[in-house]
């Protein structure tokens, strides 16, 4: 399985439903969420700053991360950003490629 990287930005009525429900409410429900879809939640914290919140996910592919994106953003509660998170040995694999790649002007 992949990991995602979630950030998320609550707006004003995410935030009052956090405030009514609490921390561990929010983490029970993305746990049961990446659940839902043959995943599993790593972490969960809140933050100070430009976002609210970092999840991290293991989720079976990007099909996957990004139903798990829309069904927050359909919400209307809160918006997020994924991030596609590599291991050490994927890069190692990656670094490995040989890429024919010519840059703009190249």
């Amino acid at each position: 399985m992949a990991k995602f990287l979630f950030e998320a930005k609550y707006n004003a009525e995410g935030a009052k439903a956090i405030a009514r429900e609490g921390g561990s409410a929010r983490r029970a429900a993305i746990e049961k969420a990446a659940a839902s879809v043959g995943g599993r939640l790593e972490s969960f914290n809140f933050a100070f700053g430009g976002t609210d919140a970092f999840v991290i996910v293991e989720l079976p592919d990007n099909v996957t991360a990004a139903a798990m994106a829309i069904a927050v953003g359909q919400s209307g509660l809160a918006s997020t950003t994924t991030v596609v998170l590599l291991t050490p040995e994927e890069m190692d694999a990656a670094v490995k490629k040989n890429v024919s790649y010519r840059p703009p002007g190249g």
